[in-house]
Order: C-alpha cells, then sequence, then structure tokens
C-alpha cells in the first residue's frame, strides 16, 4: 500500500474519473464497467495500490439480507477505512442500507458538502453506480441522508 497521504480533492478527483462508467455487477473496471463496491475499489487502487482484500461474491440484490446480526459492508470498511463521527466530507466513504434493521448493501464516495451538511438541506453531492446508470454524481438529498448508515475516510486521508 501507497503510504503518502491522499488529500480529499485528489478522492474526488480520481471518482470523477470513473463517472461514464457502465454498470456491471460485481465488476470494477474504469470505462468498461462497475458497481458501487467496485467505484469504491477502483478508487482504492487509483489513491493507495492494491486492494488489501479480495471482495467475495456478493448479491446485486440491495436489500438482501445478511446473516442476523453481521453487517459486512460496514465490517469490511472497518477493517480497511477509519470511521468518522459526524458529517461526511468531500473524498468521505458513505454506507446506505435500505431499512433501518437490514445491512449496509450500497456506498458511494461523497463530492462535496453543503450548509445543510447532516440536515438534509443542501447537503452535498456524491458519486456513485447502480443498476441501470453509469456512474454518475448526484445530490446528496433528504433519501440518501436518510438511509445513510455510516461514513469512513481513507488511510491516510489529509
Amino acid at each position: 500500500m501507497k503510504t503518502e497521504t491522499v488529500p480529499p480533492e485528489t478522492i474526488v478527483a480520481l471518482a470523477r474519473g470513473w463517472i461514464g462508467t457502465p454498470y456491471r455487477h460485481q465488476a470494477s473496471l474504469k470505462g468498461v464497467g462497475c458497481d458501487c463496491l467496485g467505484l469504491l475499489r477502483g478508487v482504492w487502487r487509483e489513491a493507495l495500490g492494491p486492494e488489501p482484500e479480495a471482495a467475495p461474491p456478493y448479491s446485486a440484490s440491495w436489500a438482501e439480507s445478511a446473516a442476523p446480526g453481521s453487517d459486512p459492508l460496514a465490517e469490511a470498511a472497518r477493517r480497511h477505512l477509519a470511521p468518522v463521527d459526524g458529517p461526511p466530507r468531500a473524498g468521505d466513504v458513505l454506507l446506505f442500507r435500505f431499512r433501518a434493521h437490514l445491512p449496509a448493501r450500497h456506498c458511494a464516495i461523497a463530492t462535496g458538502t453543503g450548509a445543510g451538511a447532516g440536515t438534509g438541506a443542501g447537503a452535498g453531492t456524491m458519486i456513485h453506480a447502480h443498476d441501470g446508470a453509469a456512474v454518475t454524481e448526484v445530490a446528496l438529498t433528504g433519501w440518501w441522508l436518510r438511509h445513510l448508515a455510516h461514513v469512513f475516510r481513507f488511510p491516510g486521508a489529509a
């Protein structure tokens, strides 16, 4: 793994380089195809070098449940990313859950924050991949903020 610090603006610039990449479940090739985790994995490789662990096979279903009491995506994030208390900032990794009782099943990278971060008003933007669409930058609307389960920072993020 690279040891230098990675400024948030570098993470954002790298993520923006993936915009337009078509959605492909479990893929992680810029310009060819990726899913939400593949986007995160690709930005990791560009910013930090080789991925710290291989992603296990996973279902395309956002609402799929994991074993009771487990949250596999959040658990993997805790192994390799720094948990953040408070509202997200540009360059942070966002994990979302579809329902409060389900594990996190979607991820994105925050690209901007607004004065209302955490309130739903002007909360910022994010880059993500989802089925049926290319990687895109979208508003971090109230819907997304209500489903935000975890915020993490890349290791070495300044």
